[in-house]
């Protein structure tokens, strides 16, 4: 059987393949004309986000058995389609929880002490040491929507930092390391509200001019979620009237994400959407997705 690896994956992963006996073939940064006349010779494709496993793509799948998802969502996957052929498809969806929650964190920390602007400002050879005046974690409310593995992961490390912790989830009903609240007492009593929720009809732009309204003046929003979850336009509006003190952005609505006026704006901590991007996570996602990918097959 052959496998399409469409966006690189660990070493130890494709390994895991090879001696189970399947052909593996590397073959990254296709064009999508140019995957749909390469899947109908392969038995499974593996893909983190890049790659973008279609309608056209599932058809053109002859011979396609399983699609393997290195990572948490299936944004990229046309399950639906994949599903009604009786194609399995598997993802790693507690691989990269400890990475994503770390980088969620360090843009808190990032947003507290202004260590971006710092280092801008200390790099251009100016010593503003009374213009970064910050303020701690410690006492904080932090306001977790989306108590999953990573929202619970950012809520373990929140305790730690003693950190109040609120959470809003409609599906969880009690956790362990927060207080479960509705949407709307999230809203008002968080100084930090971070972002854990896959982007679906309901979770579009559910942060938007209306929720932002709710908020305290001065809230930190950190999104290390999807695109989408967070209206752009309101938050440039809550930005520049003062309503957000400072946002931290590791995904948006449109990516790759070059040209924003967000982009424009002091009091913003950005990313390239690189909350998965670790050695430890992606070494466990390419690992697990291989053996999902190899179990299924066989």
């Amino acid at each position: 059987m052959k496998v399409l690896i469409s966006d690189p994956i660990a070493k130890e992963g494709i390994e895991i393949l090879k001696k189970s006996g399947f052909e593996v073939v590397e073959k990254t940064g296709m064009a999508p004309e140019e995957l749909i006349k390469t899947i109908p010779d392969f038995d499974a494709i593996i893909v983190r986000s890049a790659t973008k496993v279609t309608k056209e793509v599932i058809e053109a799948g002859k011979s396609l058995k399983v699609i393997g998802r290195a990572g948490v969502g299936l944004d990229n996957v046309d399950a639906e389609v994949a599903k009604a052929k009786g194609i399995k498809v598997v993802n790693t969806p507690a691989a990269t929880s400890i990475s994503v929650a770390e980088l969620a964190l360090g843009m808190m920390f990032s947003a507290a002490r202004m260590i971006p602007q710092a280092t801008a400002s200390t790099k251009a050879g100016k010593w503003e040491k009374k213009k970064f005046h910050g303020f701690e974690l410690f006492g904080k409310t932090l306001g977790i929507i989306g108590i999953g593995r990573i929202g619970t992961e950012l809520a373990k490390r929140a305790k730690a930092l003693d950190m109040k912790v609120l959470a809003y989830d409609p599906f969880v009903k009690s956790s362990e390391f927060a207080k479960v609240v509705d949407f709307d007492t999230l809203l008002k009593n968080s100084d930090y509200i971070s972002l854990h929720i896959p982007k679906t009809k309901e979770t579009t732009h559910l942060l938007n001019k209306s929720a932002f309204d709710k908020m305290k003046t001065g809230v930190v929003i950190v999104n290390c979620a999807r695109g989408g979850v967070v209206d752009e336009n309101a938050l440039y509006e809550a930005l520049t009237a003062g309503k957000v003190k400072i946002a931290c952005l590791d995904v948006y609505e449109v990516e790759p994400a070059k040209e924003h006026k967000l982009f424009n704006l002091e009091q913003i901590v950005l990313t390239p959407h690189i909350g998965a991007q670790t050695e430890e996570g992606q070494q466990r996602a390419g690992v697990q997705i291989a053996e999902l990918v190899r179990d299924a097959l066989k």
